[in-house]
């Protein structure tokens, strides 16, 4: 018989911003896979394009989440720290999760400023077409597409810190921190036979 499970002596987060957070990391490998499949297809094959158009996507759909994400933590506060929680590994943690939150924004917007300025469509899963909002230019499109390229280390590394933050509090610090953010477990009954 598997012990109870103890109640977080904290607050977690809410079912929404729980959500949210997984919805943009699943979004966010799925991504990241699709960019880096992109440079292995032959160019002006149906491939590519496929490829281009479900990374567009995909990161439209981040940007759009992200921007409902943003609105709900504005109107949302998220739960306070335990008031044991050092204050230079909060910081820390807070100016990770500002960063990762300004690239997941960035990033989709100069992936479609890199499309629209070199005069391209953009399709949504073939859905919906979204014009080129911007006048063909070649320098800033450019620009945004090596933004947009550069922009990827900081995305991993701003991940890999909160990883590596996450798994530090988990096992080492052996804080129960982590479970703020993840499905709530259902305290276990015991059955008396009948």
């Amino acid at each position: 018989m598997a012990a109870p499970v103890e109640p977080l002596d904290f607050e977690g987060y809410g079912a929404v911003a729980k959500l949210l957070h997984w919805l943009i990391a699943a979004l966010a490998v799925i991504v990241i896979g699709l960019g880096l499949a992109i440079p292995g297809a032959p160019r002006e094959t149906a491939g590519r394009e496929v490829l281009l158009t479900l990374h567009r996507s995909v990161g439209l759909s981040i940007l759009a989440v992200m921007v409902f994400r943003v609105a709900w933590r504005w109107t949302h506060k998220p739960p306070p720290l335990p008031p044991d929680f050092p204050k230079l590994v909060a910081l820390t943690a807070h100016l990770d999760q500002a960063l990762l939150y300004v690239l997941f924004l960035v990033m989709p917007i100069s992936g479609y400023v890199n499309a629209a300025a070199a005069g391209h469509t953009v399709s949504f899963f073939g859905i919906v077409s979204i014009p080129p909002l911007l006048a063909e230019n070649v320098r800033l499109s450019q620009t945004a597409d090596a933004l947009h390229l550069a922009m990827q280390f900081f995305i991993y590394l701003g991940v890999g810190a909160h990883l590596a933050g996450a798994l530090l509090h988990f096992i080492v610090a052996q804080h129960r921190i982590m479970e703020r953010m993840l499905p709530q477990r259902r305290t276990q009954r015991r059955h008396d036979p009948a």
